[in-house]
């Protein structure tokens, strides 16, 4: 790594930018200086979550995101990139992680491009010990085609054990929680967030599914009710729908879902391992996870082909449009990137009972009786969705991680639309349905 020196000692920036008081990054209310540079605690917060855990972001649009108060949080790949730019320094950051700065006399830096996208690419973290998974419980909100979610509970993608794994103790791992003896070919098995940096080490080999998790996704899908859904969509030419009206069929929609997550539920082959209250905790934290993943893969042609065509006979009002709140259009926004990831990825059968079952087995909700045998069989499928992709999609090496960082986007989409009200759904679904089935139409 470049050494880098301070342009600016402290005194001097303090001086100069105090009475400003507003964040180099986002603009918000600034609390001081942190880490060389004035800014918020949001900012000095996500900064030192950043560097401590080696996160590597992404940015889904052109590497230029806005950085507001209100948007810092949409990409937390240019978020960094700004904090770094600005002269955040890295060295300021206590090695344990612990409140306080390392040296308070250190100011900003200025480093250079490719310093800067060796950070952002992870390579100055490569080679660092105890790469861990865990997000600390503490992460921003997730952005698309990154890994963390700000949620009560860490994403499965940031931390499927919630707690660190090493690459060296990946075959004893699975050879634990799967049950058979691990290949030659998983022994070599990049971290889930290095997996681009070395996946061209790793020509696609022609190999078997091995047994076990054969016979584990067999029993998933099995479970699975893959029938269409049969509330009906079917509307006259020329009808028009109120607001009312599709709002009591999102209900019904809702209604039949969430039923048909509760009859998964007695199907699941660990039905007869978990308490009642367990069940009763994990299904009353996560059906509306469930219930958009299932609308977004294996129920997807009827909700975008015969609701979209429902949500077409539906004409909001000029108020209606009026009020549609920010969290609305977030909402919005992220499942409109969400539907066309998954569009992209084709996800099979196979997976989708996989990723179902990974988002569902989340050890860390609150008020579980048994979280460590949770934390068991979470690893046993994550494992198992890694042997069954890597088998079935030898020639696309990301094709693992693509999948597993859907699921924070799921938990935190879930999370916010609580936040939106109840008589601005049946516009959120027009505005989202309407723009994905325009989107495959003119592929």
């Amino acid at each position: 790594m470049s050494s880098s020196s301070p342009v600016l000692p402290m005194n001097s920036v303090g001086n100069e930018r105090v009475d400003q008081r507003t964040c180099l990054i986002c603009g918000d209310r600034a609390t001081g200086l942190h880490y060389g540079i004035i800014s918020c605690e949001g900012c000095k917060g996500f900064f030192k979550r950043s560097i401590c855990n080696k996160r590597v972001y992404r940015c889904s649009r052109d590497k230029n995101c806005v950085m507001s108060r209100k948007q810092r949080n949409r990409c937390q790949y240019c978020r960094l990139l700004k904090c770094l730019q600005m002269g955040m320094n890295r060295k300021a950051i206590r090695e344990d992680g612990m409140p306080g700065g390392r040296n308070k006399s250190i100011g900003p830096v200025q480093i250079s491009e490719e310093e800067i996208e060796r950070i952002m690419s992870g390579q100055e973290f490569e080679g660092e010990a105890n790469m861990s998974w865990s997000n600390n419980g503490d992460s921003d909100h997730s952005s698309p085609g990154n890994g963390v979610s700000e949620s009560n509970q860490p994403s499965p993608v940031s931390t499927p054990s919630s707690r660190s794994v090493e690459l060296n103790g990946f075959a004893a791992l699975r050879d634990q929680y799967i049950g058979t003896p691990v290949s030659t070919h998983y022994q070599y098995l990049p971290h889930l967030f290095s997996y681009s940096a070395h996946s061209a080490l790793m020509p696609p080999q022609t190999r078997s599914l091995d047994p076990q998790s054969h016979s584990l996704i067999n029993q998933l899908v099995s479970a699975e009710d893959l029938e269409p859904l049969g509330t009906p969509m079917l509307i006259e030419d020329g009808y028009k729908v109120t607001q009312a009206e599709l709002f009591a069929l999102l209900c019904r929609l809702a209604d039949e879902l969430l039923f048909r997550q509760i009859a998964w539920i007695k199907k699941l082959p660990f039905f007869c391992e978990l308490s009642i209250k367990d069940y009763t905790c994990l299904l009353s934290s996560t059906w509306q996870e469930l219930i958009l993943l299932s609308s977004l893969t294996v129920y997807s042609k009827q909700i975008f082909g015969d609701l979209a065509d429902v949500t077409s006979k539906y004409s909001p009002s000029d108020d209606e449009l009026h009020r549609f709140s920010e969290e609305g259009m977030e909402v919005m926004e992220r499942l409109i990137y969400l539907f066309r990831k998954f569009n992209q990825l084709k996800v099979s059968n196979e997976e989708y009972a996989c990723m179902k079952a990974i988002n569902f087995l989340n050890q860390d909700i609150r008020g579980l009786t048994n979280a460590s045998q949770l934390e068991q069989l979470n690893k046993r499928y994550w494992y198992v969705c890694q042997d069954f992709t890597e088998y079935k999609y030898p020639h696309q090496p990301n094709r693992f991680p693509d999948l597993m960082m859907c699921l924070p986007e799921i938990r935190y989409i879930a999370g916010k639309m609580v936040n939106v009200p109840l008589e601005q759904l049946p516009l959120l679904f027009k505005a989202v349905l309407h723009s994905c089935k325009t989107s495959v139409s003119k592929e």
